[in-house]
């Protein structure tokens, strides 16, 4: 399983940017998608996941700027960024919890770094 991140770039405040993410599957099934960030001199945090029937989840500090969505047909999440602030300047990360034999196994797409000059 590969996961192939895309999307990132630099962008001014208040811009927008749409990541996107696509799972290289052919015969498990995947369950939550999501999306984590990294910025500088600081952990990784959640920044949204979406379930495979469309629910949804983001930390407050993205809440009402960010959009999280999944074509399930094409294994991809997406990841609309609005009204993106100095403080979004991160390394982003798509996961994917894979259904294997019942058990879910976390896998990682490789980053895209997003960069809002202020």
């Amino acid at each position: 399983v590969q996961l192939q991140a895309s999307g990132g770039g630099l962008v001014q405040g208040g811009g927008s940017l749409r990541l996107s993410c696509a799972a290289s599957i052919s015969v498990y099934r995947i369950g939550a998608m999501g999306w984590y960030r990294q910025a500088p001199g600081k952990q990784r945090e959640l920044v949204a996941t979406i379930t495979s029937g469309g629910d949804t989840n983001y930390a407050d500090s993205v809440k009402g700027r960010f959009t999280i969505s999944r074509d399930n047909a094409k294994n991809t999440v997406y990841m609309q960024m609005d009204s993106l602030k100095a403080e979004d300047t991160a390394v982003y990360y798509c996961y994917a919890d894979v259904i294997r034999y019942g058990l879910g196994y976390d896998y990682w797409g490789q980053g895209t770094e997003v960069t809002v000059s202020s």
